[in-house]
């Protein structure tokens, strides 16, 4: 059976959001080794923006061609994933993702004021069903998860940045994916480096202190984050914004899953609760769209 277009972005933006569900271990794999926090973001994004140097050249005449809107959408992007990852150095890596994915609901407003875009009874349910899952595992009467720290903060700004992105994205679909990530790299490492350099010279990594992370880094982009990052830029090119915000929510399933694992932080009841219940709405919409043509079909 050939799956439909919207079925293969859904799926792209499942996949995207599982794979940033572990982008935070090489980070961290990179803070072990004893670089500063700002200095973490800023190698992690160097290693892809080299790796795509190729590509680079190979799409000199398209990324030339896309010229201001193109690069406005990539740097854009690439803010959202600098304030996310350097997030998730300074704050506790659940608290990132949570916080972080409030995108949904600017992704929906946005998409509503700028696209027309419909709200949906399926799409409130969904995100009812999302918020639910984040209070639950924070601690819902416990700990209301406002922000209350730099890190909790730029959770929240990546959020609205990569929403904005994505709305940008939806509405001049003429981009290539390919062109987008290179951009996407390409400014998270300029913005990085820069923020760096300003705040933190003296600290400035050198490669004997970056060994001991580089094979595990260069796994996960191989493997991971550069097939992760095309997925996660050429889904929203067919999908709604909101719908986008939603499907990404599978990082914050395989995020507390893996953190749970491999960093020894507690997964209980409460927590599988949550994963379900964000789970339930990332599959919610997907799930109606492969049972709609059954029952035309009835």
């Amino acid at each position: 059976m050939t799956m439909s277009l919207d079925t293969k972005a859904k799926l792209a933006c499942l996949y995207a959001g599982g794979v940033w569900g572990l982008f935070w271990i090489p980070l961290r794999a990179l803070e072990d080794a004893g670089l500063h926090g700002l200095w973490v973001t800023a190698v992690y994004f160097l290693v892809p923006t080299i790796c795509l140097l190729p590509v680079t050249v190979w799409r000199w005449h398209y990324v030339r061609k896309g010229g201001a809107q193109l690069q406005l959408t990539a740097m854009l992007s690439g803010g959202a994933l600098l304030l996310y990852s350097t997030s998730i150095v300074f704050t506790d890596v659940v608290r990132a993702m949570l916080l972080f994915y409030l995108t949904p609901v600017w992704a929906t407003i946005l998409a509503r004021v700028l696209l027309g875009d419909a709200i949906t009874l399926s799409r409130l349910v969904a995100m009812a069903m999302a918020v639910a899952g984040m209070l639950t595992i924070f601690g819902l009467g416990v700990r209301f998860p406002v922000p209350q720290n730099a890190g909790d903060w730029m959770g929240v700004g990546s959020g609205m940045l990569w929403a904005v992105a994505m709305v940008r994205i939806r509405k001049d679909n003429s981009h290539s994916a390919t062109d987008l990530t290179i951009g996407f790299f390409l400014w998270s490492f300029v913005f990085s480096a820069a923020v760096a350099l300003v705040l933190a010279p003296q600290q400035m990594p050198n490669v004997a202190q970056t060994m001991p992370a580089l094979p595990l880094l260069l796994v996960f982009m191989a493997f991971l984050v550069l097939p992760g990052t095309y997925a996660s830029l050429w889904g929203p090119k067919y999908l709604s914004p909101g719908v986008v915000g939603l499907l990404f929510m599978t990082e914050i399933v395989v995020g507390a899953i893996s953190v749970a694992i491999l960093a020894d932080e507690p997964f209980g009841v409460r927590e599988l609760s949550g994963v379900i219940l964000i789970a339930g709405a990332s599959l919610l919409e997907p799930l109606q769209a492969l049972y709609r043509p059954r029952v035309r079909r009835v």
